[in-house]
């Protein structure tokens, strides 16, 4: 199927055709009728983000999921950055039938010289292709600049000539949020069991449809989005109709050790036993009970043998009145009276089809809360967590995902572990071993509003408890190939927090995110050299990414587009990485690009700098340019293997150093004001402001490698690193060389060892941080990326991973 892909954009763009259908966007061929449509904004984001999801990435084990996966091989060949549909039903033969439909750009599908076979077809006027290639098929037609395509000819002719259908679900894909990571929309006729650990809320009477956003990262899944069903369709979610949602408070009471818990809410019981009761076909006047009188919300908390119903009162003493005649005492448990209760169906038979216990013979009171279940444990469990205050509300976990859920909710699920593996195992009809044990509560929540109702859910792996200096991993993640740069930190202007940046060896440049979501690839043109930088190229607080490849210099924004004029392109090699200067911080800036002897200087938006009058060193350039600022004066810095140029702004010699030395390829820093760098054999050289020239033994060898701060000298050859005036012997390695970090006004020092694949990190008095050395295979980067006061860093995993870890 590879193959068929790969020449598929070929053939296309010798096919001719016409349609007499009124069709005119990619949103109009998609199928009404679909159990599911998937929309994929970007199609190479998606296929990253998903690989590196744990919890997709266990869901690809089953059956089910391989069968669809194996349906759409074609994702793996479609290179576009255009939005794709992609359609999914199943037909009588319950086998999946599938199309898809996007734009049709010149980047859709590689070409490939490999054959397949070919077979033209007429389709009611509109030309069309059979492509085939062993046992896959697929039906392929090009309308203007819109492809669409279909495992079924009959699926695409419907497709091309049927008319837009005036109740086309084109106006439900429109409230999808274009930035997201991928959006689904689900049919109620989809084959779905439940989105509930209550097998009786079935999904094809619950809604009419669903659809939601779905944010990607690593370790957790964000679902946001809306649901609706008609007023004659007599759905579950309309028995919301006309209330208004409550604070969900059945956290407080369930225990730690549950499964999870169901909360229902409302802001008048009276009305929604009118429309529950409808559902249900129930004669309203036949079950009149004032124990609900005075409660808005009620819910069920889930256990492995058994669960217990809880009623949330907001007038206790009312509520009491109405057990009156249920005073028959079991048992004090712990200052708390349990009580037998003669009606052990009531719950069932009144709240169906949310509650499923029907033999809730005991009870008792807590605080607003009335309680009941089947046994008396069940009862002794809930009092002692809420006593003990290990309840669900109680834990880390929830409160955490509580941060991406609403306070009020007209249906809030809580489940564990277990519950979770329940619902997937039922939809999938898999008994696939989930290791699902990190999602320590995963929740979904649907809040009714006017006649539609807002969805929200979250499935998140839950991070372990940290003690203080503890390290820990926050994501690691997969490239498409493996990784060629040290991955960087670089700002955020839309969040004020990190990301990370970081190219592979097939050139793809990659922005993640701080939480591990890859927001986009950019395909580069050979490999960067050195960091990337950013500016303010518009002076408006949006930054863009610059940096130099072997003959181009790019500018790229916050999304990976190209920024004009850029990128530009050089004939002669750049044989240094790109440097930025910004002199007096007025966002005025210079890009310095070294070209063997010459450099060249270009503003921010691509022109040539005049009145630089530096025109080319003797030799080779060694070194990236740099700018060191001391007292009122600038100095710009080059230098070969013999020589040491400082001058001034535009190029002039402000200082000649008065001994010719050979300068290793070390940058140079200003420490004391004072020009420092090392020479060949090992040794330092510090040039002052006169050109007074300085040579320093040391105690290292010919590689030598620097790093400084104006008042912190840091050196280090083979396993030997001096820090200011400690020297630390390492174990014998093959270490990257140490690079300095100031944060906070504090000194950091970080190496790792290549050999054993340990990060060290040290501080300024040469003592090593707690809980090091990490895994870490290259150089890290070391930053605050997010909002917590905690330090982060970024490094290189197995030859395809970038792994983040906190300091705690």
């Amino acid at each position: 199927m590879k193959h068929i892909w790969c020449c598929l954009l070929f053939i296309l763009l010798t096919i001719s055709c016409q349609t007499s259908t009124n069709k005119i966007t990619i949103e109009d061929y998609i199928f009404n009728q679909a159990d599911y449509v998937l929309t994929i904004n970007n199609l190479e984001n998606f296929k990253s983000n998903i690989t590196n999801n744990h919890f997709i990435d266990q869901l690809s084990n089953t059956t089910s999921y391989k069968n669809v996966s194996k349906k759409l091989e074609l994702l793996e060949h479609i290179k576009n950055k255009q939005r794709v549909y992609i359609n999914l039903s199943k037909d009588n033969n319950d086998s999946i039938q599938y199309s898809f439909v996007t734009k049709l750009n010149d980047s859709v599908f590689n070409l490939d010289s490999l054959k397949i076979k070919r077979e033209p077809l007429n389709l009611k006027g509109v030309t069309a292709e059979k492509i085939s290639n062993k046992n896959q098929t697929v039906y392929v037609s090009k309308i203007g600049d819109i492809l669409i395509g279909a495992n079924n000819v009959n699926h695409l002719q419907h497709l091309i000539n049927s008319n837009p259908d005036k109740n086309s679900i084109k106006k439900i894909i429109a409230t999808q949020d274009q930035e997201a990571s991928f959006s689904v929309f689900i049919n109620k006729d989809n084959g779905l069991n439940t989105v509930f650990k209550n097998n009786n809320l079935a999904f094809k009477n619950f809604t009419d449809y669903l659809t939601f956003d779905t944010e990607v990262s690593q370790n957790q899944l964000i679902l946001n989005g809306i649901t609706k069903a008609k007023d004659t369709s007599n759905k579950l979610i309309n028995v919301f109709k006309h209330t208004l949602p409550q604070d969900n408070q059945l956290a407080q009471i369930s225990p730690s050790n549950s499964d999870g818990f169901l909360s229902i809410t409302f802001n008048e019981y009276k009305k929604f036993r009118s429309n529950l009761n409808h559902y249900n076909t129930i004669d309203t006047l036949a079950i009149k009970t004032a124990l609900f009188d005075n409660i808005n919300e009620f819910g069920e908390i889930y256990s492995d043998t058994t669960s217990a119903v809880v009623l949330n009162s907001i007038d206790i003493i009312s509520t009491q009145e109405a057990l009156l005649s249920e005073k028959e005492k079991v048992e004090d448990f712990r200052g708390i009276s349990i009580y037998n209760f003669s009606n052990p169906g009531l719950f069932n038979s009144h709240l169906k089809p949310f509650i499923t216990l029907n033999t809730a013979s005991k009870y008792c009171i807590i605080n607003q809360f009335l309680v009941f279940a089947s046994n008396t444990e069940t009862l002794e469990n809930i009092i002692v967590n809420y006593q003990n205050q290990t309840t669900i509300s109680d834990r880390d976990y929830y409160k955490n995902i509580k941060k991406n859920l609403s306070n009020q909710a007209s249906i809030l699920q809580v489940i564990n572990p277990t519950s979770l593996s329940h619902i997937i195992k039922s939809n999938l009809n898999t008994t696939f071993d989930f290791k699902f044990d990190n999602y320590k509560t995963s929740a979904l929540q649907f809040i009714y509003d006017t006649d539609f109702a807002h969805f929200n859910a979250i499935i998140k792996q839950s991070k372990p408890s940290t003690s203080d200096n503890a390290v820990t991993e926050m994501f690691n993640i997969k490239l498409d190939n493996d990784v060629l740069t040290n991955p960087q930190f670089v700002k955020n202007h839309r969040t004020k927090q990190k990301d990370i940046i970081v190219q592979d060896i097939a050139n793809t440049l990659y922005l993640i995110s701080n939480s591990g979501k890859i927001l986009w690839k950019k395909q580069l043109k050979g490999h960067i050299l050195g960091s990337v930088n950013q500016i303010d190229m518009y002076k408006n607080g949006r930054l863009q990414l610059v940096f130099a490849t072997a003959n181009r210099v790019y500018v790229l924004d916050h999304t990976g587009e190209d920024v004009k004029p850029f990128p530009m392109t050089f004939n002669d090699d750049i044989t240094q990485p790109l440097s930025v200067f910004d002199y007096d911080n007025n966002k005025k800036y210079r890009l310095f690009i070294t070209q063997d002897k010459n450099v060249l200087v270009y503003d921010s938006q691509g022109k040539t700098v005049k009145g630089f009058n530096f025109k080319q060193a003797e030799e080779t350039i060694n070194t990236p340019p740099q700018h060191i600022r001391i007292g009122r004066k600038d100095y710009l810095l080059f230098k070969t293997d013999k020589q040491l140029y400082i001058l001034d702004r535009r190029g002039k010699t402000r200082v000649t150093p008065k001994t010719k030395l050979s300068y290793a390829n070390q940058a140079i820093f200003n420490y004391n004001s004072d020009f420092i760098t090392t020479t060949k054999d090992g040794k330092l050289a510090t040039i002052d402001q006169k050109g007074k020239v300085t040579v320093s033994n040391t105690n290292l060898s010919e590689n030598i490698t620097l790093s400084a701060t104006t008042k912190t000298l840091i050196t280090q050859s083979d396993n030997t690193l001096n820090i200011k005036d400690q020297t630390l012997q390492l174990d014998f390695g093959s270490y990257t060389p140490a690079k300095l970090f100031l944060i906070n006004n504090k000194i950091y020092v970080s190496t790792t060892d290549k050999q054993t694949q340990k990060v060290m990190l040290f501080d300024s008095n040469a003592k090593q941080q707690d809980n090091f050395p990490v895994y870490g295979t290259s150089a890290i980067d070391l930053d605050n990326i997010d909002k917590d006061n905690n330090l982060e860093f970024v490094t290189k995993g197995e030859s395809n991973s970038v792994l983040v870890y906190k300091i705690n």
